[in-house]
């Protein structure tokens, strides 16, 4: 795997929307909750490609803050690898000045937390839009449209997106680039 890469469009604004792409390095049958009444999932080892967004200006719904979060594990397990460089570098270009770390344990809430949780399970890009606008629903038809990405699961990680997906497996590594500069008309 390539070292961690942290790309950051736009400024002015604490919020924003964001795709992670994640490295799954052993296969799992995963269950994210209580999607589809908690169903278990299988997932092949690879690359996916989760998209959200934190609209809030401040607090822990702000986008330095979930990104955070999303690096961080619940319990004893160790943070992602990728956590202190985003924490340095969100800092470095004004995504909120104060502790960035959780202040309480983390729980999973949302369905990527659950893959996200797990050892094999590495967050190793990001892509983040700093804006207001509500980009997430758009980039999520977009990369569903995209060659590159396959819709594994229907459903996933879009609960407040009816039809949508917004957790896909990424075809091969190669295809992240392509996939992030296919966003261009949309941001």
């Amino acid at each position: 795997m390539a070292s961690p890469d942290i790309r950051i469009i736009g400024g002015g604004s604490q919020a924003g929307t964001y795709i992670l792409r994640i490295h799954l390095k052993a296969e799992a049958c995963l269950q994210f909750g209580r999607f589809k009444r908690g169903t278990r999932v299988s997932l092949c080892v690879g690359s996916y490609l989760y998209v959200g967004s934190a609209l809030a200006e401040k607090g822990p719904s702000s986008l330095a803050r979930r990104l955070v979060r999303h690096a961080t594990r619940s319990g004893d397990k160790p943070p992602h690898a990728i956590r202190k460089k985003m924490i340095q570098q969100f800092t470095a270009c004004g995504l909120e000045q104060e502790n960035l770390l959780l202040r309480q344990p983390k729980t999973l809430h949302w369905n990527v937390d659950f893959l996200l949780d797990l050892r094999a399970a590495e967050i190793v890009n990001i892509f983040a839009i700093r804006s207001v606008e509500r980009l997430e629903a758009r980039i999520a038809e977009r990369l569903m449209r995209d060659p590159g990405t396959v819709v594994f699961e229907p459903g996933l990680g879009a609960n407040d997106s009816p039809g949508a997906t917004h957790l896909l497996r990424l075809r091969d590594d190669g295809a992240w680039g392509s996939v992030v500069e296919g966003l261009a008309g949309i941001v």
